[in-house]
């Protein structure tokens, strides 16, 4: 049945259609009654709750910063079987994004380039957001596990790089009392310059900084890493080494990639889409490849989330045996519908 409500889907721009798909889901989970039912279907079945830096996720399967990217679907979203669900990228400051189009399917692919730009509403909105997400909506989910939030937060576009490390603290300090962990992201291809904040010394900063903060509170958010699946074999060692030195919770291992090599869409085509990251199935075996070189450098020592091509269980259960604690899902979810946390849950 989706593969017939995907065809009418992809008729529309990609924003579009995924407006109208939330709409329409939203409507669904309108009532008890009816969200009890979603949730019946789409139930992935009970399973050993997986925990990572203190945290216990129901099953392994989560959705990845970018699909809802301002908090407004969590309810939605948890009623389709998801054990976790990251919002953002958030900012400091709202911003529109880059201009569209941004967003650009390869059917052939199973993929998508996006060049989306941190579009947001600014952490402050977001953040309370969050706080009613919290005191009331946990109110109405008809007796189900809390959802787990994850924060992924970054700088605003017109923030210089040495002037990051404030953004991200921003951030951190006001989603801190609503979030239950963090991903600092500075792995997007789509904010200039931000990749740079990858060096080891950069994040040193950022990283340590957020740990002080998080150690003030009573209650400490676990801190993760997202890095990109361009990097140099110096690089992700660099990474790894200020992972132990700072004691890092773990690691979103990867961002979309700016590699466009071994598509099957016309090559004209894809240059004429031009820049942006790419996802979806032929980040694959590069996300798995780089899953296995960290946990064989760390010998499994630090936590890992994979986040690139995954769209059935057996993707799913290869990123674990890579050394993946938890999985997350994003262009797989637009191609294979909302069915996909059912269908990989099931396989563990």
């Amino acid at each position: 049945m989706y593969k017939l409500l995907r065809q009418l889907l992809f008729l529309l721009p990609p924003e579009q259609a995924h407006q109208l798909s939330m709409f329409f889901l939203r409507l669904a989970c309108s009532t008890s009654p009816s969200r009890r039912l979603i949730r019946k279907f789409f139930d992935p079945g009970s399973q050993q709750p997986i925990q990572i830096g203190g945290l216990l996720f129901k099953n392994r399967v989560g959705l990845a910063a970018g699909f809802d990217k301002n908090a407004i679907h969590l309810r939605e979203l948890s009623c389709l079987g998801f054990g976790h669900v990251e919002i953002g990228t958030v900012t400091p400051q709202p911003q529109r994004g880059n201009e569209r189009p941004r967003l650009f399917r390869l059917p052939q692919d199973k993929a998508l380039i996006n060049r989306m730009g941190f579009n947001n509403d600014g952490v402050v909105t977001i953040a309370r957001r969050l706080k009613e997400w919290r005191e009331q909506g946990q109110k109405k989910s008809d007796g189900q596990p809390p959802l787990i939030i994850g924060g992924n937060i970054g700088k605003n576009k017109v923030t210089s790089n040495e002037e990051a490390w404030r953004d991200y603290e921003f951030c951190f300090e006001r989603l801190h009392p609503w979030v239950d962990y963090f991903v600092v992201n500075v792995s997007s291809p789509n904010t200039p310059g931000l990749r740079a904040l990858q060096e080891k010394e950069s994040l040193k900063k950022i990283l340590t900084l957020l740990q002080q903060r998080n150690n003030e509170k009573k209650i400490q958010r676990p801190l993760l890493l997202k890095i990109a699946p361009d990097l140099s074999s110096a690089q992700v060692d660099d990474v790894i080494a200020l992972a132990l030195e700072i004691k890092l919770d773990g690691l979103v291992v990867s961002n979309t990639t700016i590699e466009r090599s071994g598509l099957s869409t016309e090559a004209n085509r894809v240059s004429r889409i031009g820049a942006g990251g790419l996802s979806g199935a032929p980040l694959r075996e590069k996300n798995t490849e780089l899953l296995r070189y960290i946990t064989e450098r760390t010998r499994g020592s630090i936590p890992l989330i994979a986040s690139g091509g995954i769209f059935t269980a057996a993707d799913a259960l290869e990123k674990t045996k890579a050394g993946a604690t938890l999985v997350q899902v994003w262009t797989g979810f637009i191609y294979e519908g909302p069915v996909i946390a059912r269908n990989i849950g099931k396989a563990f």
